[in-house]
Parts: structure tokens; C-alpha cells; sequence
């Protein structure tokens, strides 16, 4: 997963926190010492280090109070995080996918997505290393970012089969939360079901589920 030119960002970049903002996602963009404890939280997270609170604050030069101040609690700064290194990799997908249409687009683009989450080393080290705390933040209803993930892909399925997908059999909503279902199944196997993740195995599930086949 990598940043993407500022100027390339596309709307499947917007549409998740745009539809589950967080206290956190609005403070960052007026609060300089938010953006300034994120960025620093960011860069530790990608080198495959640990956040700790306390390790940053001192970073920082300030006191834990105020770093929870700027960026409330380590959750909240993780799940931040999380999402701002799955949106560039949604833009790569998007772009990748560019000349497709259809259940063939979504299948795809959600394939190449999954499949860039299982290559990304300091991804796989954060599940290694937590893998309760990830499973949380990462895929239950609570979470930020799985609402973010099923907004995107209710964009994604809108935009390319309509109001009615698969001749009206399921609604826009529920298939889209099928299939981030299907993609946290196969890039969280391991933690699971004792599985390994797998791209091709999810791009197989999101070909039957979306009749793409």
C-alpha cells in the first residue's frame, strides 16, 4: 500500500469517511498538532513499529494528556491510520480497473485490494503483533473503518449495477456488505480460521457472488 499523488485522489477515496466520519477524521484537517501526532503515528505504523502512546508523546515532546487532546485514544489513532493506507491502495485498485465494467469491475478492483492488504509487510506485522485489537478495528460493526469499507463498496456497486444489482435479487446495501464480508475472510484467514489470506480465493467468491462469471 502507498500514498498516491495528492492531486490523483479520486472520489472512491472520500466516499467511506465522508459516509462514517469520526471525531478524529474532522479534527485533522484543522488541527495542526492532530495532523502533526497522525503523520508521525502514520510513519511508525508503515517502519512496522508498535504505536505506543507514551513512545509518541514523548516523540512529540509533549505529555500523554495532551496527545490524547489532539488524537484521542489509541483506537481512535489507530483506526485512522488503518484507513489512510487503505485508501490509496482503493485508488491503485480504481485505477487498475479503469477499463472495466460491471460485476467484472467490482470483483476485480475488490480482488486487487485484498490482494495489495496481503502484500503490504507492516499490514501483516500489525495482525501478527495484535491480532485481537485488529480483528475489532478492522471488521466488526463498531468499527470505522468496516462502515468506510462497506459505504466504498456500496458506491462502487451503485455505480456499476445500478439501484437493482443482480436483477433486484439483494439490495445495493446488503450485497455490498457481502462482499467486504468475503474480502475480510480471505485477508483475515489466518486469524480466522487458521487459513492462509488469499486474493485468488476471494476474487473466485466475489465472481459467484456478484454472477460475473
Amino acid at each position: 500500500m502507498s500514498a498516491p499523488a495528492p492531486e490523483s485522489l479520486a472520489a472512491i477515496a472520500t466516499v467511506g469517511v465522508d459516509a462514517a466520519p469520526s471525531w478524529l477524521s474532522e479534527r485533522l484537517a484543522s488541527h495542526p498538532d492532530s495532523r502533526r501526532a497522525f503523520d508521525l503515528a502514520r510513519e511508525l505504523f508503515i517502519a512496522g513499529h508498535r504505536i505506543d502512546m507514551g513512545g509518541l508523546a514523548s516523540t512529540l515532546g509533549v505529555d500523554r494528556t495532551s496527545l490524547f487532546r489532539w488524537v484521542g485514544n489509541r483506537d481512535a489513532l489507530l483506526s485512522e491510520v488503518l484507513w489512510s493506507l487503505a485508501v490509496p491502495t482503493l485508488v491503485q485498485a480504481d485505477r487498475a480497473t479503469a477499463e472495466r465494467t460491471g460485476a467484472d469491475r467490482v470483483a476485480e478492483l475488490l480482488t486487487h485490494f485484498v490482494a495489495d492488504l496481503n502484500r503490504a509487510p507492516y499490514f501483516r506485522e500489525f495482525l501478527r503483533r495484535e491480532p485481537a485489537r485488529a480483528l475489532r478495528l478492522l471488521t466488526t460493526k463498531e468499527s470505522e473503518i468496516q462502515r468506510r469499507y462497506v459505504a466504498t463498496a456500496e458506491w462502487l456497486v451503485r455505480g456499476e449495477l445500478g439501484e437493482q444489482p443482480l436483477g433486484g435479487a439483494i439490495d445495493v446495501h446488503n450485497l455490498a456488505y457481502l462482499l467486504v464480508r468475503v474480502s475480510e475472510s480471505f485477508t483475515y484467514a489466518d486469524l480466522i480460521a487458521g487459513d492462509q489470506p488469499s486474493a485468488a480465493r476471494a476474487r473466485a467468491a466475489f465472481r459467484v457472488l456478484l454472477r460475473a462469471d
